[in-house]
């Protein structure tokens, strides 16, 4: 996060965070390593007991919609992920790929009522789009825009309103209905 910021961090509170790679370079350049952020991503979901609205993984950077994690702070929660992907990264790597692969900062904007939700929500979803990469969100596969649009269940699991009631998990959708409200 920026050195001087004040964020106010509260359980449950949504954030918009992005970062990147060492240098901005697109070290995102290959199926495996793509799948390998995504397996990182639901992993720290998991341990750090957050929900994940929407995430974005393009080439040099990554779009994360989330809220605080329970028990830790957000920083702590992106400083495993990206440490835990460094890790399990290197370990498939020859010895002459070493390096840095992330910028040591991140950044981060709280997310405060539910016009920002979905302009954030928005963003992340059509950032391939608006790169070129592809012509519709749907066929970005490191997203998850397709959770949204065709209900599909990928790697990380996408906390929204549809699938919180599909499973009747009502803590994640509280928190998330405070922010989706309008005003």
């Amino acid at each position: 996060m920026p050195r001087g910021l004040r964020r106010f961090q509260e359980s449950g509170q949504s954030h918009f965070v992005t970062f990147s790679c060492y240098r901005r370079q697109p070290y995102f350049a290959t199926v495996e390593v793509f799948d390998l952020f995504v397996h990182c991503l639901e992993d720290m979901r998991r341990r750090f007991e957050l929900c994940v609205y929407g995430y974005v993984v393009m080439p040099e950077h990554v779009h994360l919609l989330l809220s605080e994690p329970t028990g830790a702070k957000l920083a702590e929660a992106i400083h495993y992920l990206k440490l835990s992907f460094a890790k399990r990264l290197r370990s498939r790597r020859s010895p002459e790929e070493s390096g840095s692969f992330w910028q040591k900062r991140y950044y981060d904007r709280n997310v405060r009522n539910y016009r920002e939700f979905t302009v954030k929500l928005r963003y992340l979803h059509r950032n391939p789009v608006k790169r070129g990469l592809v012509v519709n969100p749907e066929e970005w596969k490191w997203s998850s825009y397709r959770h949204y649009a065709l209900r599909e269940k990928g790697i990380v699991e996408i906390e929204s309103e549809w699938t919180a009631r599909d499973r009747e998990q009502t803590a994640c959708v509280a928190t998330a209905r405070i922010f989706l409200r309008p005003g």
